[in-house]
């Protein structure tokens, strides 16, 4: 993330070395949450921060976002009958083992889910657009113990044009029927809530002028057409085009790994974008020369 921010300054910054600077008002916006709730960028917009475009150095690759999924992040409770580990007084109900059989029902929808992309008009050719990935669980007590208490956490994902209030009800029906098929847990539901994430996709549309724009800076730098593309991540221009009425542009360096062990970022990339945003800028706000001080 700090590769797309440093592109943005170091353009600003080209720009002045040159004498130069935009000859319309420019926000240079550097927030948090944007992988947990997106709520710096909302905090922007709500200070009343307006512009006819937004442009977001995502280090996803230097291609045009045309759509990205809307995320979902949920807690799950399972309560489990703990005893001793022999078994010699009652065999109990390991909330480990019976939060897998949550867990299994929650990949079964992923499935389904994953096979509406047929109808979408932009992920119907992505591998796998909706990931149902469980990020976090803890459970038992200690080690001689059947587990009273398993608590995990999952993200997913869900189209754009796609209802939350829809999601969020098959989310639900689908814990609540694995349950009642569970002799133990028909009778011990799991407990739900929600935390952190709940967002819409979000689809890039009505930017003509502002897609022509950075087609002509990329290929100018590049030597070479600018591609499109989707992504399974999400990022915060939905704030911006949903909310907002600003078509929000999405482009930045190519990044290897993001949250793995060999995290990076292409330092070439990041010069050639740092170059597209300095041009981007150039034609789309303008440019004036830099009066000097007296």
């Amino acid at each position: 993330m700090k590769a797309g921010l440093s592109a943005c300054l170091y353009a600003l910054s080209a720009l002045r070395s040159l004498g130069y600077q935009p000859a319309a008002n420019v926000y240079l916006q550097s927030v948090v949450e944007e992988e947990c709730t997106g709520n710096g960028a909302l905090a922007c917009l709500q200070r009343g921060y307006r512009a006819d475009a937004a442009f977001i150095p995502e280090p996803l690759e230097p291609r045009l976002m045309r759509a990205q999924v809307g995320p979902i992040w949920f807690r799950v409770e399972v309560d489990g009958d703990p005893q001793h580990a022999s078994g010699a007084f009652s065999a109990g109900a390991n909330a480990i083992e019976k939060a897998f059989v949550i867990i299994q029902a929650l990949k079964q929808l992923e499935i389904v889910w994953n096979a509406r992309k047929v109808d979408d008009p932009h992920f119907h050719d992505h591998p796998h657009p909706i990931r149902f990935n469980l990020g976090k669980i803890e459970g038992g007590e200690w080690t001689s113990s059947v587990p009273a208490r398993c608590v995990f956490e999952m993200r997913v994902a869900t189209y754009p044009g796609q209802r939350l209030e829809d999601a969020r009800a098959e989310l639900e029906a689908c814990i609540a029927d694995a349950a009642r098929a569970d002799p133990f847990l028909a009778n011990r539901p799991p407990k739900m809530t929600y935390n952190g994430f709940m967002a819409e996709g979000y689809v890039l549309e009505g930017a003509d002028e502002m897609e022509a724009v950075l087609r002509r800076s990329h290929t100018a730098v590049w030597g070479e057409p600018l591609t499109e593309h989707v992504t399974s991540a999400t990022t915060d221009a939905r704030f911006f085009g949903l909310y907002a009425d600003t078509p929000a542009i999405v482009y930045g360096p190519i990044c290897r790994m993001p949250h793995g062990y060999d995290e990076a970022v292409d330092l070439d990339s990041v010069r050639k974008v740092t170059q597209t945003i300095a041009l981007f800028i150039a034609d789309w706000c303008g440019l004036e020369p830099i009066e000097a001080k007296p």
